[in-house]
């Protein structure tokens, strides 16, 4: 009796658990290695905020977005970095109800130092699986990135055109 789909390979992780290994891995190295440089402030939880911050600023519900968290969320880590001294809010002048998001002096710094770290961190895994596998490596995740990205623009138009039909 099929029921409909494949059976998982259960001599192996799924590629989710995989990649979700890789991102801790990779976001715990990016904490410690703060920490090693004197940035003992920077948590986990500001991860979020460095991968989506970018140096013009942004808005706190655009950056939750590209984050995968809640508008909620991200303000309270927002709020914690700039107690921290790590970043600054300031009135939108597009939108006076709405704030920037922006580095301080400090979380420059901090940042920068983050940014070099992750180049030494590529330069290392392409010491370690050679260039052409690691640029394989790093072409495939963009790949499922984007396929994922397509799936759900299939799957939102599919059921956009079926809702809006009446019948």
């Amino acid at each position: 009796m099929s029921r409909g789909y494949a059976e998982p390979h259960l001599d192996r992780k799924p590629l989710i658990a995989l990649v979700d290994r890789a991102n801790r891995a990779m976001q715990n190295d990016m904490v410690r290695r703060a920490h090693a440089e004197g940035h003992t402030e920077v948590k986990m939880a500001h991860n979020s905020v460095f991968g989506t911050l970018h140096a013009e600023g942004a808005r706190a519900a655009d950056m939750a977005v590209r984050a995968g968290i809640t508008r909620q969320s991200m303000g309270e880590i927002i709020r914690e970095m700039v107690g921290l001294d790590l970043l600054e809010m300031q009135s939108d002048p597009a939108d006076g109800r709405a704030k920037i998001v922006r580095y301080s002096e400090h979380g420059l710094a901090v940042a920068g130092d983050g940014f070099r770290y992750l180049g030494q961190l590529e330069r290392r895994f392409t010491e370690e699986f050679g260039e052409q596998e690691y640029e394989i490596a790093r072409d495939v995740l963009a790949r499922l990135v984007d396929v994922l990205d397509r799936f759900a623009a299939e799957e939102s138009q599919a059921s956009s055109s079926v809702g809006g039909k009446v019948g």
